[in-house]
C-alpha cells in the first residue's frame, strides 16, 4: 500500500483530531518529508485537510471524498473488493466487464462519484453529477436461472432501505419493482442486468446498479426529471451533510447480506405504496388501467384489470397517483 492510501486510512481514523506528522510518519514508517508529499496529494484530489503548526494534521469531519480505504473501513471485513472511482462512465458497464473478461468473483463492487453515462431502467439515462449522489455496482455469482433470481430486484431496494435508516434513521418509500421515494420524489434507481448460459439457462452472472441522490445539485435536477426527482438531503451549500463513505459501506453489507435469501424481505411489503393504488400499466407504447390489490412472496405484484380479471406483473412499469396533485 502506498504512503498516500495508508495516510487516508489513518487520518480517517483520527478524523476530526490532530495528528503530528512525525506521529504520522512513525506510523507509516516513512518520512516526514514523504508525509507532507502525500497530505498536499490528498488535498489535490479534495481532502479537506487542516494543518496547524504544533499540532500537525486533520482531516475535516465534514470531508467528503470517497475512498477504498474509507468504505473498507467501515465495512471490518476483506469479503468484499472494492474500488472507487472518482469518473467512470457507467458502475455498471465497468463491473460487467470485470466480471466477462476477469472473471471477477462475488462481491466485487464498484463505487463511483460521478457517472458520464449512468443508466437506467428501459434504456434511460441515469442522471449522475459530481459530490451530489452514490453510484455504485455489486456483483453476484447466483445459482439457479433467471425466474429462479426475479427476487433479486425486490431485496435490492430493501437493502437500501435498511442502509439508508441505518445511516440517517430517514425511512423511504419503495414503488414496485424497485424505485425509492422520500417525500413523494423519487431519490433511489435501481437497475440489474445480467448473463445466463444458452445451453443450461443457468446465471453466470448479476450486476445490480444503485443510483442514490443524496444531495440536492446547487442548480436543481434537469427539466425533465426535475418534477419526479428529489435528493434525501437539500443543497450542500444549505449546510447539510451525511458521511458517503459509511451510506456506501451499509449498502454493500446490506446488500450481500440479503441476496441470496430466497425469502422476500417484510419491508418491501409494508413500505410499498403501490398495492390499494388505482395504477396505469406502461408496457411499451402500449398503456392501460388497472388496480394494485397486492404483492406476492415472489416479489410480484398482483393487479386487477379494467374488465375485472385477475393478472400478475413480473416485471415492468407502473404509474401511481398519490392524491390528485402527486403522480409517480
Amino acid at each position: 500500500m502506498t504512503v498516500k492510501k495508508s495516510l487516508i486510512s489513518l487520518l480517517e481514523e483520527y478524523k476530526g483530531k490532530y495528528i503530528s506528522g512525525e506521529n504520522l510518519a512513525e506510523k507509516l514508517k516513512c518520512s516526514r518529508t514523504a508525509v507532507w508529499k502525500a497530505i498536499n496529494q490528498l488535498k489535490e484530489d479534495g481532502y479537506q485537510i487542516d494543518c496547524l503548526k504544533n499540532k500537525g494534521y486533520k482531516l475535516s469531519e465534514d470531508s467528503d471524498v470517497l475512498s477504498e480505504e474509507c468504505i473498507n473501513g467501515y465495512l471490518k471485513t476483506d469479503k468484499y473488493q472494492v474500488e472507487v472511482f472518482q469518473e467512470i462512465s457507467s458502475t455498471n458497464d465497468v463491473l460487467k466487464r470485470y466480471a466477462v473478461n476477469d472473471h471477477a468473483e462475488q462481491g466485487t463492487t464498484i463505487v463511483s462519484d460521478y457517472q458520464t453515462g449512468g443508466k437506467g431502467r428501459l434504456g434511460r439515462s441515469f442522471f449522475s453529477p459530481k459530490g451530489t449522489g452514490l453510484y455504485l455496482s455489486l456483483l453476484l455469482r447466483p445459482k439457479g436461472t433467471v425466474i429462479d433470481n426475479l427476487i433479486l430486484t425486490a431485496q435490492s431496494a430493501v437493502a437500501v432501505y435498511r442502509a439508508v435508516k441505518n445511516v440517517t434513521g430517514i425511512e423511504l418509500s419503495i414503488k414496485w419493482v424497485n424505485d425509492l421515494y422520500y417525500k413523494n420524489k423519487k431519490i433511489c434507481g435501481i437497475l440489474s442486468e445480467g448473463q445466463a448460459s444458452m445451453e443450461s439457462g443457468s446465471m453466470e452472472y448479476i450486476v445490480v446498479g444503485i443510483g442514490v441522490n443524496i444531495y440536492e445539485p446547487e442548480n436543481g435536477f434537469p427539466d425533465d426529471i426535475k418534477e419526479k426527482a428529489g435528493s434525501l438531503l437539500g443543497k450542500k451549500s444549505e449546510g447539510v451533510s451525511i458521511d458517503r463513505n459509511r451510506l456506501a459501506a451499509e449498502i454493500i453489507k446490506e446488500f450481500y447480506n440479503i441476496a441470496n435469501d430466497k425469502e422476500l424481505a417484510g419491508e418491501y411489503i409494508e413500505k410499498n405504496i403501490v398495492p390499494g393504488k388505482d395504477i396505469l400499466v406502461i408496457d411499451g407504447q402500449n398503456i392501460r388501467k388497472a388496480r394494485a390489490t397486492g404483492i406476492r412472496k415472489d416479489g410480484t405484484l398482483e393487479i386487477t384489470e379494467a374488465d375485472g380479471s385477475v393478472n400478475t406483473l413480473v416485471f415492468g412499469e407502473v404509474s401511481v397517483r398519490l392524491d390528485e396533485s402527486v403522480v409517480l
